[in-house]
């Protein structure tokens, strides 16, 4: 595993404070019962939550506790290293340090890393997780540890069933006997969406038994064509779970939470009559996916949500949101929805100077052209691909208005064919980016795989280095520039005109800003800081 020592420091700093397409079209609306409003009444000013907790691109939260440290991870999606673990004493401050697949993705899993869901039971943890099998569909895995940083071993797929299974959970019933609950995807394919409950063996390698449904969706509902994203917890006699419905992602994105109860695992089980518990607000969008956990004797939901003022272009964020226990039994969010912080967390800034011997752990490629790199005395060099729209590393952004600046040194060096410089990641064949071959420089759109050069100017020779910047604007509308002398910057094109950037983000993920090195694999190229900063 990655030895992150030494970094911890710049990564707290940046990072601290802080699912199946979508289908459905209907808009939950909330409702909530006198005792409900009640509850959440008493509770409205206990706790300031400066969501989000976990800022920038953090779908289907999990979170478990291991002695006094909180240990969360979340959908990495097509974005490598699969799926990031991050350690918190408040479940507000949280630290990167590391993932559960730092060195590529397990052999039997090609893309779509979703939903891991982190446990921890007799000294061991463990990440049930969603994966796109090789030559199959959507499977249920599992990977195990002796500590919650690492190093995981995995153990392959559970479960994989012919239209996808997804969302994998862990419970014990009343009994102790263990379950693994999942999703089956049928939503993929215009089918129902049960979720399935079935015996697991002890060392969580294998299921046995047969499966039993729990519940399934209800098109005429809110829950519109999936429920998904189970999570569950015991409390007063009950086993809860809490669930989301509809459509999961994007600018039309459905999203709610709901939940139901039952006394057995196996059921029978009862849907809250007042469902959706947690809905929209004017900050936070489409919240769902998460985990129920109690901290300090208040019970809290860590979830997704869109911001609204970024939406899909930063991504789905991790944000808590507090419930109570009403007289009834049934949990109440205070609000009905997330809560609104007075004064939100801080936006992540971001510098790298390649001062380390290995990258800093934020930074990200695509899951399935991981890039070949070396950093030497305070750069990064950089090789490139012929293929996609070359090799790519980038960081999550946080919030819509952003500024991303790095150098490239010697730039005159580049081989001929290839190109190098600075880039708004969508995916590797989505990409906004400001290049230079060392003797001009260009503004190219890859969209859906097909490149067009929007601009072009001819590079001074005899530079030793280039400085490229582009800034981010409402979360899609990009400017970019150049200096030679890294005070006075030439914006290209000259009038500065924005490009808009609304078919950057997958439907399932946010934007990244970074570096980018195009042409053959024996072609590379030397960059010497990067950095990430907000903007007003």
């Amino acid at each position: 595993m990655t030895n992150f020592s030494g970094i911890r420091v710049k990564i707290l700093v940046a990072l601290s404070a802080g699912a199946s397409l979508l289908a459905g079209c209907q808009r939950p609306t909330a409702t909530t019962t006198t005792a409900t409003a009640t509850r959440a009444s008493e509770a409205a000013a206990a706790v300031n939550l400066p969501n989000p907790v976990l800022p920038g691109d953090f779908p289907d939260p999990s979170v478990a506790k291991v002695g006094n440290t909180y240990w969360a991870t979340a959908t990495s999606s097509n974005w490598g290293p699969a799926f990031p673990l991050l350690k918190s004493t408040n479940l507000k401050n949280w630290e990167l340090v590391g993932h559960v697949f730092p060195e590529g993705p397990p052999a039997w899993a090609d893309y779509y890393f979703w939903a891991p869901e982190i446990s921890q039971e007799e000294g061991k943890t463990y990440i049930f997780y969603t994966a796109h099998k090789r030559g199959g569909n959507l499977a249920v895995g599992v990977a195990s540890a002796a500590r919650p940083e690492g190093p995981y071993t995995d153990h392959g797929p559970l479960v994989g069933q012919p239209v996808g299974s997804i969302d994998g959970f862990p419970m014990r019933d009343e009994n102790g006997q263990l379950y693994l609950i999942w999703k089956e995807d049928g939503n993929s394919v215009q089918q129902p969406t049960p979720i399935w409950a079935q015996r697991l063996n002890d060392a969580r390698t294998a299921l046995v038994g047969e499966k039993q449904e729990l519940f399934r969706n209800d098109p005429a509902t809110w829950e519109g064509n999936l429920v998904e994203g189970v999570s569950m917890v015991r409390h007063g006699g009950y086993f809860y779970a809490f669930y989301a419905g509809n459509g999961c992602c994007g600018r039309g994105c459905t999203y709610a939470t709901g939940v139901a109860r039952a006394k057995n695992l196996l059921g029978p089980w009862e849907k809250f009559a007042q469902n959706p518990v947690l809905v929209n607000n004017d900050t936070w969008k489409c919240p769902g996916h998460g985990t129920a956990l109690e901290h300090e004797g208040r019970w809290y939901l860590l979830h997704h949500a869109y911001q609204a003022g970024s939406q899909e272009f930063v991504g789905r964020q991790g944000v808590l949101s507090e419930f109570t226990w009403t007289d009834s039994g049934w949990p109440a969010f205070r609000g009905g929805s997330t809560p609104v912080a007075a004064e939100a967390a801080p936006p992540r800034r971001f510098t790298d100077e390649f001062e380390g011997k290995t990258l800093l752990p934020t930074w990200q490629w695509p899951i399935e052209q991981r890039p070949v790199f070396t950093l030497t005395a305070g750069r990064l060099q950089l090789s490139a691909r012929p293929d996609h729209a070359g090799a790519a590393l980038g960081q999550s952004t946080t919030t819509p208005a952003y500024t991303a600046t790095t150098t490239l040194l010697n730039p005159a060096a580049l081989p001929t064919g290839s190109r190098a410089g600075l880039a708004a990641h969508g995916d590797p064949d989505n990409v906004l980016a400001l290049l230079t071959d060392g003797k001009k420089l260009f503004l190219t759109k890859t969209e859906k795989g097909q490149a067009t050069v929007l601009a072009e100017a001819p590079l001074p020779a005899s530079k030793q280095s280039v400085q490229l910047r582009l800034q981010a604007r409402e979360g899609s509308q990009f400017t970019f520039a150049w200096s030679a002398n890294g005070t006075s910057w030439q914006n290209l094109p000259a009038g500065g005109t924005a490009v808009d950037g609304r078919f950057l983000p997958p439907w399932d993920r946010g934007i990244r800003a970074g570096l980018l090195v195009q042409g053959p694999a024996t072609a590379s190229a030397s960059f010497e800081s990067f950095s990430l900063l907000p903007q007003p």
